[in-house]
């Protein structure tokens, strides 16, 4: 065996003991050489396996310092909001005989009256503007009409709830600054599972943390990921997030944002979610512009059926329709002086197509309905008895 097929033999040997070349979270990692051993000749080892350039500024992900240069790119213009609102507190303090259970029984009207003590809360956010409008979660800021925002350079700015819509868990800051670092939005409607995903924020009160992982899913429904009231197609991630990380950026390799982290699964381990960016611009610039938004808005409760399903509703004989299908959207209760029940549609109605666009899925439907306008006329198709037919209902502004 010549010299050059033992380095060969070496190299090979490295890389099945764990010490080839690679990246792993943006870091390069040399190889293991060990002291007894020559380093392998450079042009025998395989180019895959072989150290990109240190500095390229090309934002190309391939490039070791990627996640860094994201950070570094974004980082100035995250936020830490911190917010307090008033609890109203029923329990009397202990030391009054109202605090017995035995006593409540016989004061119930006469108890004191509630008191109220304060809940404190951080979150994240992030600067659209350099004059200082900020993005973040509803639930950072519900029920707040100011708040402390904290910058990564250590200013500190009261800041003004704007608007909140808490059906898309959107809101949005207002703090009196200028010349202030801003994000770069992406593209979220661009995605594909499986691309670098980068989140920055404020966990656990640890300032400007940034985590990094994959674009894990898209398109999760508000039902899958546990936050049935919400009208968002969430982006699933399995880059850290934990509480304090709710209304910061989610990014792409090149550093745009991409979404808002906004939940976690407490019974799941590398399961966050992100609201797509396009939602949440298109939610914050109209809570910017008048502090609220409309959604539309139907009145009909409806569930996607299943063979499982089905059968159980079968079962029930207080139904007052049949059900004789295992697939599509059933619409089981309509409420009464709602645009449906004003349209027609009834309980034991089945959903086909909504806009002349076929749906499969409870959740296509509230996606369809989201995109429609309120007031003007929008055509659902149903099967109603075995007969197909097409009702025009005028979507309206889902009550306060």
């Amino acid at each position: 065996m010549n010299v050059t097929t033992k380095q060969l033999g070496l190299a090979s040997l490295l890389l099945l003991l764990g010490g080839g070349l690679g990246i792993v979270g943006g870091h390069y990692l040399a190889p293991l050489v060990l002291s007894s051993a020559r380093p392998p000749n450079p042009s025998l080892i395989p180019t895959q396996f072989k150290p990109l350039p240190i500095g390229n500024d090309s934002g190309n992900p391939n490039d070791v310092n990627f996640i860094a240069k994201a950070a570094q790119k974004v980082g100035p213009a995250v936020v830490r909001i911190d917010a307090a609102k008033a609890i109203a507190d029923n329990s009397p303090p202990a030391e009054m005989p109202f605090a017995q259970p035995f006593f409540r029984r016989f004061f119930g009207k006469d108890a004191p009256i509630p008191r109220e003590h304060i809940e404190r809360g951080t979150g994240s956010g992030f600067i659209l503007s350099s004059d200082g409008k900020l993005l973040t979660n509803a639930h950072v800021v519900e029920g707040s009409e100011q708040v402390r925002v904290t910058l990564k350079d250590g200013q500190v700015y009261d800041g003004k709830v704007v608007g909140v819509d808490a059906m898309t868990d959107v809101a949005v800051v207002k703090i009196a600054a200028n010349n202030l670092p801003t994000v770069t939005l992406g593209d979220s409607n661009q995605l594909m599972p499986g691309e670098w995903a980068i989140a920055i924020g404020n966990p656990m009160g640890l300032d400007n943390t940034v985590t990094v992982g994959i674009i894990s899913a898209l398109g999760r429904s508000s039902s899958e990921v546990g936050v049935p009231d919400k009208r968002v197609r969430f982006i699933q991630t399995d880059a850290a997030i934990n509480p304090g990380n709710s209304g910061g950026p989610l990014l792409n390799a090149q550093g745009e944002v991409i979404g808002v982290n906004t939940a976690i699964r407490a019974d799941g381990q590398g399961l966050g979610f992100a609201i797509p960016i396009q939602t949440a611009q298109r939610i914050a610039e109209q809570l910017f512009q008048g502090g609220k938004v409309a959604h539309p808005y139907l009145g009909i409760h409806m569930v996607t059926l299943n063979p499982d399903l089905r059968e159980e509703l079968s079962r029930q004989s207080n139904l007052p329709f049949k059900v004789d299908q295992d697939t599509g959207v059933l619409i089981v209760d309509v409420a009464k002086n709602s645009p449906a029940a004003q349209a027609g549609f009834q309980a034991g109605d089945i959903i086909l197509a909504v806009g002349e666009q076929k749906v499969q899925t409870a959740a296509d439907v509230q996606e369809k309905v989201e995109a429609s306008q309120i007031g003007q006329p929008l055509a659902v198709q149903i099967k109603r008895q075995q007969q197909e037919q097409i009702i025009a209902v005028s979507p309206g502004a889902f009550p306060q």
